[in-house]
């Protein structure tokens, strides 16, 4: 098995290129999807946010909201921290149980972990390859507005609460720039896919 780490800056285009590797055979773990598993009302991560970020980040139902917890933990380095800290090691441990999982059934699949916080959280140093996409500021900005209704300072304020795309970038084993049209995208995409493959057969003469 190949065990594939893919990160980027906020909307630089990650879940486009995860579904198109997805498409292509790859297997995917999404950490966004398992950490909005993970905080489902009553859960131990729940309950934790709830305490510690109180009643204002609840709906009238009990889930989460998701958009007022992220207008806190952008605006407050602290808070961010401490949310992290609730999410990351349960997100870790739910994607080792998933990988095993995996390569119990597929032993020679190729796996991506889709993590927008991989090198932060040092899961990086599980994978055996890291995959960058990177967006120029200006596309970022035009995709936050399509996609999320925010403003230019409300995206400045979100791409600068990452760590910048050229701390990720010395990480990287294979880079993917996205400021273009999505059949340029899909074109970079299935090259990647071959240099995967590559990369996944070396593994393979090497055990």
């Amino acid at each position: 098995m190949l065990l594939a780490g893919l990160t980027g800056g906020i909307a630089s285009g990650k879940n486009s290129v995860v579904a198109m590797l997805e498409k292509l055979g790859v297997k995917v773990i999404d950490a966004d999807l398992l950490s909005r598993e993970l905080v489902e009302k009553g859960t131990p991560a729940w309950q934790e946010i709830v305490d510690s970020f109180g009643a204002s980040v609840v709906n009238a139902d009990g889930s989460l909201k998701r958009k007022a917890l992220g207008e806190i933990v952008f605006a407050d380095d602290e808070k961010r921290e401490l949310l992290n800290s609730i999410l990351h090691p349960r997100i870790i441990e739910e994607e080792r149980r998933r990988i095993g999982l995996i390569e119990k059934d597929a032993p020679f699949s190729i796996v991506i972990v889709n993590a927008a916080l991989l090198i932060e959280s040092g899961n990086y140093k599980e994978m055996d390859k890291v995959i960058v996409i990177s967006a120029d500021e200006d596309a970022v900005i035009k995709r936050l507005a399509l996609r999320d209704g925010l403003s230019p300072d409300e995206s400045l304020l979100r791409i600068k609460a990452q760590s910048s795309i050229g701390e990720k970038l010395k990480y990287a084993d294979f880079v993917v720039e996205n400021n273009g049209t999505m059949e340029e995208l899909k074109e970079k995409i299935v090259k990647l896919y071959g240099e995967l493959k590559a990369a996944h057969q070396d593994n393979l003469k090497k055990k």
